[in-house]
């Protein structure tokens, strides 16, 4: 009897298995929802819609991208923590959604038990920037004047653990300088009024950063990468303008819902490798300054890998800076 009821088990068992697989390889049937927790025309916004457009043709039914700001991007990714587990609802996070905002915010989701990694996108550095009229021409005659003019020069941020308001608040402290954090809801709207002039200074990511450089509507100092940045490589370094150490790359990664079937995240996760390996995507990408991951660090392994390090690296700073939520 015991052997007929394992018997019975195991069929059962195996057509649970048959189906899943089968439902799997049906998918995607339907639109896929690409969740981005930031505003539109932001950096993280800009490189989803270039990724999802080409994940579009490679998975054969559209991926429709939906803004769900609010929190630096934790209610965004906290939907989709909590959406079904389908593949049908996916996230874009990076460096401050899957690390900085567990160290400041108390979230509704767990960044590591709740989501499953997908794939790990393309990342770039940050440029230090000030608007047209400061009266510096290097790092060290801009932080001379944030100090000759300590409390009355405002630095524009996206608000509490945003990569920039991270950023200035790590600036701060190593350069022992104080000035007026503004928070805004994005990085558009900061450099906007960049550009008019209404706020000094701000740092964000390069690759949504450079074309205002180079029209000459805000001025760069710095890159806050080891390397001078391909894109602009009369930019120095921190380690070259005098701080060293100032290292921040803003990477990104797709995830799904925790219990998202392995399947359906190969597949999304195979749409993501075809997507950086296309030629057309990847002069964009260029163009744009982003740095492609190599393919064996495409991998949901390798996101999750990064995740782990660079929680280790930031968790204690942030704590140090006395970051919290607004």
């Amino acid at each position: 009897m015991f052997a007929r009821f394992f018997h019975l088990a195991s069929a059962a068992v195996g057509l649970v298995v048959a189906s899943g697989l089968a439902w799997a390889q049906d998918y995607p049937s339907r639109p896929i929802t690409m969740i981005v927790g930031y505003a539109v025309g932001g950096p993280t916004d800009t490189l989803a819609r270039i990724v999802a457009e080409r994940m579009s043709r490679s998975l054969g039914e559209r991926v429709v991208i939906e803004n769900v700001t609010g929190a630096s991007g934790s209610v965004g990714v906290g939907r989709v923590a909590r959406a079904a587990p389908d593949g049908y609802t996916i996230s874009v996070g990076d460096w401050s959604t899957h690390v900085v905002n567990g160290a400041i915010y108390r979230l509704s989701y767990d960044p590591f038990s709740d989501l499953r990694p997908v794939a790990r996108l393309p990342s770039n550095p940050m440029l230090l920037l000030a608007r047209i009229g400061v009266p510096a021409d290097t790092l060290k005659d801009l932080i001379a004047w944030v100090k000759a003019n300590s409390g009355n020069v405002s630095f524009g941020t996206s608000g509490a653990g945003s990569p920039p308001h991270l950023a200035a608040a790590y600036f701060r402290s190593v350069t022992d300088t104080h000035f007026q954090m503004l928070p805004y809801r994005g990085a558009a709207p900061t450099l906007l009024d960049m550009i008019a002039g209404r706020v000094d200074l701000s740092i964000t990511q390069a690759s949504f950063a450079w074309p205002h450089v180079r029209e000459g509507k805000v001025k760069a100092y710095v890159v806050t990468a080891k390397r001078r940045w391909p894109v602009a490589p009369d930019i120095p370094t921190v380690a070259e303008a005098g701080l060293p150490g100032f290292y921040i790359s803003v990477w990104r990664g797709l995830w799904a819902p925790r219990d998202t079937p392995v399947p359906v995240v190969a597949k999304l996760n195979s749409a993501v490798m075809d997507t950086l390996a296309d030629p057309t995507v990847r002069r964009r990408l260029a163009e744009m300054g982003e740095e492609i991951p190599p393919r064996e660090e495409q991998t949901p392994e390798a996101l999750a890998a990064l995740q782990r390090a660079e929680t280790e690296r930031w968790w204690p700073i942030i704590k140090s800076l006395g970051i919290k939520s607004d």
